[in-house]
């Protein structure tokens, strides 16, 4: 009887589980859009700024924003991994 409870108790939260995943794949998309969209707009202000120094500040601005996309797809991967599991 006990483990017929554990076994029911296990299975709802299974899918709390994935929920969860679901949720956390969808906050990290979010923040990638959201800490990309901060990168552009300092840069922008930047470059408005020193006009001559955009060369360096675009190429800064792109390979932040390409560490940033890689760490949100590894968030998304992992969520998608226990939503499956």
């Amino acid at each position: 009887m006990t483990a017929l409870t554990l076994l029911e108790a296990a299975g709802e939260l299974a899918t709390i589980g994935k929920m969860g995943a679901g949720i956390g794949a969808g906050i990290a998309a979010i923040g990638a859009g959201i800490g990309i969209g901060n990168i552009g707009k300092g840069a922008v202000e930047s470059v408005a700024r020193q006009p001559e120094a955009s060369g360096n500040i675009t190429t800064n601005m792109i390979l932040t924003a390409a560490f940033i996309e890689g760490v949100a797809l590894f968030a998304i991967v992992v969520c998608l991994l226990i939503a499956v599991a």
